[in-house]
């Protein structure tokens, strides 16, 4: 799903590319792209013998634990969909609305972010800027495309014929499955583990609190967040919302006494980060509600990712 996204946004975005290069296991189909046809390599050790400069990895943590360091050590720069080099300390993690500069800092990996992640740090960088952040409460709403095809199949064929669940742990249709990737000892599960860690890395910030729910909603694109942020600094609640409009990526939607805010529905295909019901906490000295919903294949995992790319040109 993401990789046939990457290849759509590659398009779309006009990246220059001279060779193009596709592998999957198992091999063999044909996927077009800018009117071509290309065949499906086997990806194998010998790979990136030909002068490869980006490969874009969207296979899984298992593929890129093995292959990116045999593409980076052959001169090529992985940027990778996984969580598997995310936290690896000389792997930089980047959204680059955020920290573009980190780029710079890579040894042949750079990590892209979780999607849930990356929709959260776009709306709060601007806001951690002014007013510093000292505490975070996420509180996800996560759409089935976030499991992948399968996990998009499981809410098909529940709402068609009522099928049991093959990816997820009970039924989605009609549902909310406060349950997403495995539990750990203390009772996160590694999805709620992957926000706190990445948002810590990406702001450069590893003394902000975070805690973190997240849960699957039988949408089928757009991951949606309730986040409450406690700020070090006292702000304008006019000056907040200016920053959040005026930072790139971001559009803002809070017009309540017209019920514009954002809708999952309403982001499907767009790479923007979506930003409304922005309300103060009263019940902190200087605290702010925020919904941000994004489509978490595009910005969420393959924008990201070319976007990435495209610091490296």
């Amino acid at each position: 799903m993401v990789g046939g996204t990457i290849l759509k946004v590659l398009a779309e975005r006009k990246f220059p590319v001279d060779e193009l290069y596709l592998f999957a296991l198992p091999a063999g189909q044909e996927i077009e792209y800018a009117g071509k046809s290309y065949k499906v390599e086997e990806l194998d050790e010998n790979s990136f013998d030909r002068g490869i400069d980006v490969a874009l990895f969207a296979a899984g943590g298992g593929v890129s634990l093995k292959y990116a360091p045999i593409a980076a050590k052959k001169g090529c720069i992985v940027v990778d969909n996984s969580s598997a080099w995310r936290m690896n300390d000389d792997v930089p993690l980047v959204v680059p609305e955020v920290n573009p500069d980190d780029v710079k800092l890579h040894k042949g990996i750079i990590a892209n972010p979780n999607c849930s992640t990356i929709q959260a740090v776009a709306a709060l960088w601007p806001l951690h800027q002014a007013y510093r952040i000292k505490r975070i409460v996420y509180s996800t709403y996560q759409a089935v495309a976030g499991a992948g095809i399968d996990g998009v199949r499981d809410l098909e064929d529940g709402i068609k014929s009522g099928a049991a669940p093959k990816v997820f742990q009970h039924p989605i249709v009609g549902n909310c499955i406060p349950h997403i990737d495995v539990f750990q000892e203390d009772g996160y599960t590694k999805e709620e583990d992957k926000m706190i860690n990445e948002t810590r890395k990406i702001l450069h910030a590893p003394d902000i609190k975070v805690t973190v729910t997240c849960v699957r909603i039988p949408v089928m694109y757009g991951h949606s967040e309730a986040i409450n942020v406690e700020f070090e600094k006292p702000y304008e609640l006019a000056e907040l919302k200016a920053l959040l409009q005026n930072s790139p990526g971001i559009i803002v939607q809070d017009e309540p006494s017209s019920n514009v805010y954002p809708m999952p529905l309403n982001s499907e295909g767009k790479d923007d980060v979506f930003v409304g019901r922005i309300r103060r906490d009263f019940s902190l000295e200087s605290g702010v509600n925020l919904w941000v919903v994004s489509d978490n294949v595009r910005k969420g995992a393959a924008t990201n990712a070319v976007q990435i790319a495209e610091l490296l040109r």
